[in-house]
């Protein structure tokens, strides 16, 4: 068992059978004006959780390279225990400087997608043909397609294979349009997200503002807002367990 040779091969068996999920950051760092970019609680929690589970992480951007962070998100009350983890740790933050550019990414190997949120998404995911792809391929192959805060902002320009929105009918979370008003961003979002799940014919539900809700439909995983994340994340474990 000593020899190189079964030795890698053992390696990438290993690495072919591991779970492998993408989180998808965004690339954007400003929102008509408003500086934005990554809610780094978003990415970092749900990171720990999957790597806690043994999975393969890998970070993507619409962009690729550096992912850019709303300093807001390492305010005081808003910078989590994982958020300063990831930030003092030389593995992630490598990976977050050197994301995977989305449209590089085989989807076809991947068990499941977490969108991440922060407002940088409302400028790079809520018309962005790749991740469109990404989501409706994931989903017509019964894979976990997940997503918090304004991460959704990537759900509703998706379909289900037969040409209806893919959140149609669906049970899901996203920010609440009176955290939106509440950040005084609802004029520069490219649509509230409530309104337009709603609006697609969603089964919107939600917590009171600033608190966890995840909801669960099949394998479409959906939270609130910062709060939601690691529910978000132990929901996609639970699926793939």
């Amino acid at each position: 068992p000593e020899d190189p040779k079964f030795i890698s091969l053992f390696i990438a068996y290993a690495l072919f059978t591991m779970t492998k999920v993408v989180l998808v950051a965004t690339s954007a760092t400003s929102l008509q004006g408003h500086d934005t970019g990554l809610w780094i609680e978003e990415l970092a929690a749900p990171y720990y959780e999957f790597k806690k589970a043994g999975y393969e992480v890998v970070i993507a951007s619409p962009a690729g390279g550096p992912v850019p962070i709303d300093k807001n998100s390492m305010g005081e009350g808003f910078f989590t225990d994982a958020a300063k983890q990831f930030m003092h740790d030389g593995e992630a933050v490598g990976q977050l400087c050197h994301s995977t550019k989305l449209d590089s990414v085989d989807f076809a190997s991947v068990d499941a997608i977490f969108c991440c949120g922060g407002h940088g998404t409302c400028v790079d995911f809520f018309d962005n043909a790749t991740l469109k792809s990404a989501i409706e391929t994931l989903y017509a192959a019964d894979k976990v397609v997940s997503a918090v805060c304004h991460g959704p902002m990537a759900l509703p320009q998706c379909n289900k294979p037969d040409g209806t929105p893919l959140v149609q009918g669906k049970v899901v979370a996203a920010f609440k349009d009176s955290e939106e008003i509440a950040v005084a961003l609802q004029d520069k979002v490219p649509f509230m997200l409530e309104s337009k799940m709603k609006e697609l014919g969603a089964k919107y539900e939600s917590a009171d503002d600033w608190n966890s809700k995840c909801c669960v439909d099949g394998k479409l995983v959906t939270g609130q807002n910062p709060q939601s994340s690691e529910a978000c994340a132990a929901a996609v474990i639970s699926i793939l367990s």
